[in-house]
């Protein structure tokens, strides 16, 4: 499904889903609708008589182990995968029935969402998409963590991670305006590992984690493999920077650069842009045409070039 660069998008019928929430473990349905050009994304809670609560910087809450938002008492928990696959897609206005606190994790990836997307098409909307140019440098540092975002053309990523074994370093580069979201990112899936386990769940966290939404890890290696691709950790850190930056309300033109970063780290780019209105301008058009996208995993680079779509513990989700 080609992304227009010109007008806002729409999905052309509604899309239900079903599963467990991630870290509540919570039975949850959920209905995307198509929304009216202008609208941006919306999650409505419809055990809680509608009330809305729009995708944006200002209503972020808690950062930890997911992105959540929240609007008054209300919370909406885990978002981050369905922002992903929403902006990496190209889908501008939707809005997001949720009958329960936290979106369901699926699969622990965006392949989901995207297939559903295919699946049912976009409709274009006779309004021409903003996106938010950065003029200037914006950075968060926080010890050896970091994230900035620079001027530029196209949505440049380039994300660099540093796990214990069997992880270790690797780096993503790439280019979200190439249209390859769906093939690159979007199918890989959320990890953690199992020396994690007990102190999380005491902690009241992933209540809903089985191996079949999160690549579990040991010292020794993986133990639900095989994994999607060999590199699919930092990928499923870029597709939750994509989802994260969603808060910006627009999709971002200009590079993005992190290491050891997360979601807190994300969202509080996201924040402190959205502050410094010096640094960013609404634009309707790219000055330059993005470069293909490359994808890089350390030492050795990976040939993605004949990659198919494929048919789950601190969670990185």
């Amino acid at each position: 499904m080609a992304q227009s660069a010109h007008c806002e998008q729409t999905i052309r019928s509604e899309i239900e889903f079903t599963g467990v929430g991630l870290h509540s473990g919570a039975e949850v349905s959920m209905r995307l609708v198509p929304a009216p050009a202008g609208s941006g994304i919306v999650f409505r809670r419809t055990d809680l008589d509608n009330f809305e609560v729009p995708a944006t910087g200002r209503n972020v809450a808690k950062v930890s182990y997911a992105t959540s938002l929240m609007r008054g008492s209300v919370l909406i928990s885990t978002t981050e995968h369905l922002l992903s696959a929403l902006i990496g897609f190209g889908v501008d206005n939707v809005i997001v029935e949720v009958d329960n606190l936290e979106l369901p994790i699926l699969d622990g990836s965006a392949l989901p969402y995207v297939e559903a997307f295919h699946a049912v098409g976009l409709k274009r909307q006779r309004r021409r998409r903003e996106y938010i140019r950065i003029l200037k440098e914006v950075e968060v540092r926080e010890g050896n963590k970091f994230i900035g975002v620079y001027p530029g053309s196209g949505y440049g990523i380039d994300y660099t991670i540093d796990f214990p074994q069997p992880i270790g370093h690797a780096t993503f580069r790439g280019d979200l305006e190439t249209g390859d979201y769906a093939r690159l990112i979007a199918p890989a899936r959320t990890f953690g590992f199992r020396e994690d386990e007990p102190k999380l769940r005491d902690m009241g966290l992933i209540r809903g984690a089985s191996e079949q939404c999160v690549i579990v890890l040991t010292a020794q290696g993986v133990l639900n493999g095989p994994l999607r691709f060999p590199d699919e950790f930092v990928r499923h850190k870029v597709l939750d920077l994509i989802g994260d930056l969603a808060l910006a309300g627009r999709r971002i033109q200009g590079h993005v650069v992190a290491e050891r970063a997360g979601h807190a780290m994300h969202t509080a780019l996201v924040q402190r842009l959205m502050r410094d209105r010096s640094a960013w301008e609404l634009a309707h058009l790219y000055d330059d045409a993005p470069q293909p996208i490359e994808a890089e995993t350390a030492p050795a680079q990976t040939e993605l070039a004949n990659t198919t779509l494929p048919e789950s513990l601190a969670i990185h989700a």
